[in-house]
């Protein structure tokens, strides 16, 4: 990245490279202040292999892409963190990481398990230091934490050759070339931001960040500049899509809609399609833990619920117990394999083990191939309900909740159940009033009777985490809520 960063610089220097807000940042810029930064640290004593916290939020993300690439310019590990961690999340980061730095925006606290700085501070500092040699693809580059939506967020460690796996330096193959700005609302410390920052470096299309999202700031932002591209979370396509900014604000331009971080539901890929009809819409299917393998599917309503094939159809596998393949129709554990050395847990072999094995990967996820060799998902693994004699998919069941023309969000869950050890429950945000048994009605037509939910949760919102990834230990509290109908 450091090298991809500088062959921009040197051949597009007045080229810009990143929006944020009212600042905008061309590559030379970009790379001389990150060469400052790396200058900076080194003379505060920092050595390559020396992990480095990077506190920013989406509000500066021109200093964050900043503090990053002079980070790994150094040989430095990055460790992203968002600004919107609680303070409990900040230390177990720092402290698991080893981090002995904090480069940080202006105003956020200083904390006592590092030495921290603004970026300003570590530039004025560059002086006549020069720098280490660049670090090497195989090389630690950075650690990012899990969203610990089921657990303690666990550190991914991934190296150089990792992050830059498909970056180019012939400026023909340059990805994103059908528009001058590419659109995401995407948080700091996430792996969807972090390919954003490899996108920013990679494409010819320039990063536009649109800071907190709101459906009108997005949707304003995607118009002013005219966005070919616009990046999504599924919470963010459903909530732009209930607002109806696509009836309010010129998004003519926009010919890519790409949602990542989850499965998108059928429905409102649809509904997006309708809402977009000038563009391709696109769902990538990876993790912290997987990238760069992915797999990735143009939206077909005639494979409504297919999450694509990878670039190689060999590097995507089901697999059952023993970790063998399984033939196409029956359901397991879903593998990718990496094109690149994989991805690892920082400082959990244990868990390594587990999910890692050479170049493949486990994703934590339950499905299955069909002939073709598109990938269907039938769920988390973690989120399958065993319900009595039934093992019952909470993604099938969101789905058929989405085909409600009143729900606008929805999430299944089990519940713990005196008979059955777990029955199913759901949560729902609905557009005017909707009521439990006219619900559980609809849902008889497409669910099998074990499936329907027997406890349903009317909410004004689904709980969720900085990724955008609804938090279902949360719903499960709230079942004992007035809300709550039997």
């Amino acid at each position: 990245m450091p090298e991809l960063l500088a062959h921009r610089a040197d051949t597009e220097p007045d080229r810009v490279a990143l929006v944020a807000g009212d600042e905008q940042v061309t590559f030379g810029r970009w790379h001389a202040r990150a060469g400052a930064v790396a200058a900076g640290l080194h003379a505060r004593g920092l050595r390559p292999g020396d992990r480095v916290a990077l506190h920013y939020g989406t509000a500066s993300w021109h200093d964050y892409a900043v503090a990053c690439t002079g980070v790994l310019r150094a040989g430095l590990v990055a460790v992203p963190m968002s600004d919107r961690l609680a303070p409990a999340e900040v230390r177990h980061v720092l402290t698991h990481s080893g981090a002995t730095a904090v480069l940080r925006s202006a105003g956020r606290p200083d904390t006592d398990l590092a030495w921290s700085a603004t970026l300003a501070e570590i530039e004025a500092e560059a002086g006549g230091s020069v720098p280490p040699q660049p670090p090497s693809p195989r090389d630690l580059a950075q650690i990012l934490y899990t969203s610990g939506t089921t657990g303690v967020p666990k550190g991914v460690g991934a190296t150089h050759a990792n992050l830059a796996h498909g970056c180019t330096l012939d400026p023909r193959r340059r990805p994103l070339a059908h528009s001058t700005h590419f659109l995401h609302a995407f948080p700091v410390g996430s792996n969807a931001g972090q390919t954003m920052l490899v996108n920013a470096l990679n494409a010819r299309a320039a990063a536009l960040t649109a800071g907190t999202f709101t459906p009108g700031r997005f949707a304003k932002l995607a118009e002013r500049y005219a966005a070919g591209t616009i990046f999504l979370v599924p919470a963010m396509a459903i909530e732009m899509l209930h607002a109806k900014v696509h009836t309010t604000h010129d998004l003519s331009a926009v010919r890519l809609v790409g949602s990542t971080a989850a499965a998108l539901p059928p429905a409102v890929a649809l509904q997006l399609a309708a809402a977009f009809p000038a563009a391709t819409i696109v769902n990538y299917y990876t993790s912290t833990e997987a990238a760069p393998a992915q797999t990735s599917m143009v939206f077909d309503p005639e494979r409504p619920g297919a999450l694509g094939r990878p670039t190689v159809a060999a590097d995507l596998m089901i697999a059952g117990p023993d970790g063998r393949p399984l033939p196409a129709g029956e359901v397991g554990d879903v593998w990718l394999r990496s094109p690149v050395a994989a991805r690892s847990y920082y400082r959990d072999g244990d868990a390594s083990a587990e999910v890692f094995r050479g170049r493949w990967v486990r994703m934590g996820d339950v499905g299955r191939l069909d002939d073709e060799g598109y990938l269907y998902l039938v769920d988390r693994d973690s989120d399958v309900v065993k319900s009595g004699a039934h093992k019952v998919s909470t993604l099938q069941i969101e789905h058929a909740l989405h085909e409600h023309p009143l729900v606008r969000e929805a999430a299944a869950f089990g519940v713990p159940h005196p008979v059955l050890g777990t029955a199913v429950a759901a949560a729902v945000v609905a557009d005017g009033t909707l009521t439990a048994p006219q619900l559980r009605t609809f849902l008889l037509d497409r669910l099998a009777g074990h499936e329907v939910p027997g406890r349903v949760l009317f909410l004004d919102r689904l709980p969720r985490n900085d990724n955008g990834k609804i938090l279902k230990r949360e719903l499960r509290q709230l079942l004992d809520d007035d809300r709550a109908t039997q």
